[in-house]
């Protein structure tokens, strides 16, 4: 199963290895370190064009989405199954 995070992506459950609220993330340091590690390494994507609410961590990737956590736990948790 994928998992749409934004602006037509899409990331397959197995590759994600976590969903974060992105205000709530950035209060701490170490995650402000990973993001800019991230960035300089050219894995952090910003999807979309509204400001981004949420982190989405993968194998392949760091993304910042539009869509929030919330949603995007409640999408995996409900196809979870199928």
């Amino acid at each position: 199963m994928y998992l749409h995070i934004g602006d037509a992506v899409v990331v397959p459950y197995g590759d994600i290895l976590g969903i974060f609220d992105l205000d709530n993330a950035t209060y701490a340091k170490d995650t402000r370190d990973f993001l800019a590690r991230a960035e300089e390494a050219g894995q952090l994507a910003t999807l979309g064009q509204r400001l981004p609410v949420s982190l989405v961590v993968t194998d392949g990737g760091t993304y910042l989405s539009p869509i929030s956590s919330a949603t995007l736990n409640k999408r995996l948790s409900e196809n979870r199954w199928e």
